[in-house]
């Protein structure tokens, strides 16, 4: 608003100053065409080519008034110009252009005056392009960051979605296996099935304390939360299963190499949901889990002796390792073993 206000204002106060600075130089006829040629500025944005005729045409007047200073009085015509430029179409801005330029160059008597009058209105012309090109990237940059911070929403929504769905798909998985188990060691080995309980109540905690910390994200971006699991975790979760009755082999090669967070998170929800498959899908007796450190990568197979199918129904769990791998810019392949004996995921990811 204030430049708005400001520039005509400042234009008017320019071009009044000789009748202002002496007395003898007044003419109120002068006055009231600086003051017209001034006033159209104010809808400069709103209607740029009819405030640059308006203003043109009341600077044509000025010489008509007989005894007013000699002075230049296209300013009001010059910020009109810049206006057209940076705020209307191709056409607009060409009869703009010839019709400013021509009628000053028609009016003016030097050549000297003319070479001004075309140099000053070229000059404000050109900057007002220049300003309706940075304005023009100033909103497609602000379109870019709104579409990227889009893409970054739904991908963490996503992110958020494999998250939950793993751990719930686990720990209930888990936990139905031991629920099952219970009641038929209840009275053989009462032991045991203490122990089948326990292990529910452990996958129940382990779950609630994860979905807290995936909360805890979605409320606030603000204070601790609880770190994600890693590829460090991968014991205690094959312990996890170990405790449902399967029996798991853990084992790893190489030297272990220093992971990206995101990559180190990956392979514990891989791992996690290729275990749980197992679990609800397989029918195997026996799983190994190994961890091959290469040069540049980590190989992680997790394979059963299962009956070497996928989940029936399709689901979402094998389509989120292969997602996962390949947010991480890795990649993921499942499927029977080449001797039908058993399911195989096999997962590449750098290091």
């Amino acid at each position: 608003m204030l430049l708005r206000l400001g520039l005509p204002a400042l234009v008017a106060v320019v071009q009044l100053w000789p009748f202002l600075a002496r007395d003898d130089s007044y003419h109120w006829w002068g006055c009231a065409v600086v003051i017209a040629s001034a006033v159209p500025l104010l809808w400069r944005r709103e209607a740029p080519l009819a405030a640059l005729a308006a203003s043109l045409v009341a600077t044509g007047l000025y010489d008509l008034g007989g005894d007013v200073p000699a002075q230049p009085v296209w300013y009001g015509g010059i910020v009109a110009l810049h206006a057209v430029a940076a705020h209307s179409g191709r056409r607009a801005r060409a009869v703009a252009l010839v019709g400013s330029v021509g009628g000053t160059l028609a009016l003016v008597g030097s050549s000297e005056t003319a070479l001004r009058t075309v140099v000053l209105f070229a000059a404000a012309y050109g900057l007002g392009r220049a300003t309706a090109a940075s304005e023009e990237r100033a909103a497609r940059l602000e379109r870019e960051r709104l579409v990227e911070a889009e893409r970054a929403a739904e991908r963490e929504r996503a992110r958020i979605a494999r998250d939950m769905h793993d751990i719930l798909s686990h720990a209930v998985s888990v936990m139905v296996v031991q629920a099952e188990a219970g009641p038929v060691v209840l009275r053989a080995d009462p032991a045991r099935a203490e122990a089948a309980f326990d292990a529910i109540a452990a996958a129940g905690r382990d779950a609630m304390v994860q979905l807290r910390g995936i909360l805890a994200v979605l409320k606030s971006d603000d204070g601790p939360h609880a770190p994600q699991p890693t590829i460090d975790d991968l014991p205690g979760l094959a312990d996890q299963v170990r405790n449902a009755g399967l029996d798991v082999g853990f084992t790893g090669s190489g030297e272990p190499l220093a992971l990206r967070p995101d990559v180190a998170v990956a392979a514990y929800r891989i791992t996690q949901e290729a275990l749980t498959n197992v679990v609800k899908h397989a029918g195997a007796a026996r799983v190994d889990v190994r961890l091959d450190w290469q040069d540049d990568s980590l190989m992680i197979s997790i394979t059963d002796d299962g009956r070497g199918g996928a989940p029936r129904g399709g689901g979402h769990g094998l389509i989120g390792v292969h997602e996962r791998a390949a947010a991480c810019g890795g990649t993921a392949s499942a499927g029977p073993r080449a001797d039908r004996s058993g399911f195989q995921v096999l997962v590449r990811l750098p290091a």
